[in-house]
């Protein structure tokens, strides 16, 4: 396993669920480069460990992620780090985070946002990309590109409007930096749960441990599928359900649930 400076990986592989903490909490999880490829390629180790199911990201200390690090930008405590004169440097200078996100969305396994604080720019996208949000009263979203004059370049035009479920609200939350309270984003499906911040860590591994006891076939090709659907037409996402249900049809998954099921008993899914 690699050594990490910025992030924290802890797998269980008896539980088959892994926690990936993003651990700045001096900078309130804000993400620099080196912050920013490290998870990309924790994100790569979890996706390849065939021990795990589902994963949970979440922050240190109070915070979930900040956004990108302030400090590395113009304007900032150290200008012109990040920011080079040449901009097919700049737009190169983003596949880290890019790497980042698809890696979330592509990974075959769930991914749970637990959210204990403020999730701000890239911290929001971050959010968005998760499959799963559980979050407390203490967390707060905002886009936050446009008070600083910025275009969000880790995906959230994309991003916000299928995880708000709004056109509108991304626009307003796009176009105005404000806020997005806990209890708003409940309201509109964003969270999928919302709890006191003594029952976040419980509610979530309850999550986590229900899909990871789950049929790991099934699971992955709904996930794949669940994404997949927002670029297909419905003829073309029938066809690729019933390819994707002959391949569980067949799979020693679905004869131990059947099998379980006619015994009266909980299932022991193996992944195949």
């Amino acid at each position: 396993m690699p050594n990490y400076q910025y992030v924290i990986l802890e797998k269980d592989p008896v539980e088959h669920i892994a926690r990936l903490t993003i651990n700045r909490a001096d900078r309130r999880n804000a993400l620099n480069d080196e912050a920013t490829d490290e998870m990309g390629q924790a994100i790569e180790e979890v996706s390849d460990d065939d021990d795990i199911r589902v994963m949970i990201l979440t922050g240190a200390g109070g915070s979930f992620c900040a956004g990108g690090d302030l400090n590395t930008l113009k304007g900032g405590a150290d200008p012109g780090v990040l920011v080079s004169e040449n901009s097919d440097d700049i737009r190169r200078g983003f596949r880290g985070s890019h790497k980042m996100i698809l890696g979330l969305q592509r990974m075959e396994k769930p991914v749970i946002a637990m959210i204990n604080g403020t999730a701000v720019g890239a911290g929001f996208d971050l959010a968005c990309a998760c499959d799963i949000r559980i979050a407390s009263p203490a967390a707060r979203f905002m886009v936050a590109y446009v008070r600083i004059g910025l275009f969000p370049g880790f995906g959230g035009t994309w991003l916000y409007p299928r995880t708000l479920g709004s056109m509108g609200k991304a626009a307003e939350l796009l176009f105005t930096g404000d806020f997005l309270e806990a209890d708003e984003a409940y309201r509109l499906g964003f969270l999928n749960r919302l709890v006191d911040e003594d029952e976040l860590e419980s509610t979530t591994m309850q999550m986590a441990r229900k899909i990871a006891t789950g049929p790991p076939v099934t699971i992955r090709l709904s996930k794949l599928m669940l994404y997949k659907g927002l670029e297909f037409d419905l003829e073309t996402a029938l066809k690729m359900a019933a390819a994707a249900e002959t391949i569980t049809l067949t799979s020693r998954d679905h004869e131990e649930g059947a099998q379980a099921f006619r015994e009266k008993r909980k299932p022991n899914y193996e992944g195949r």
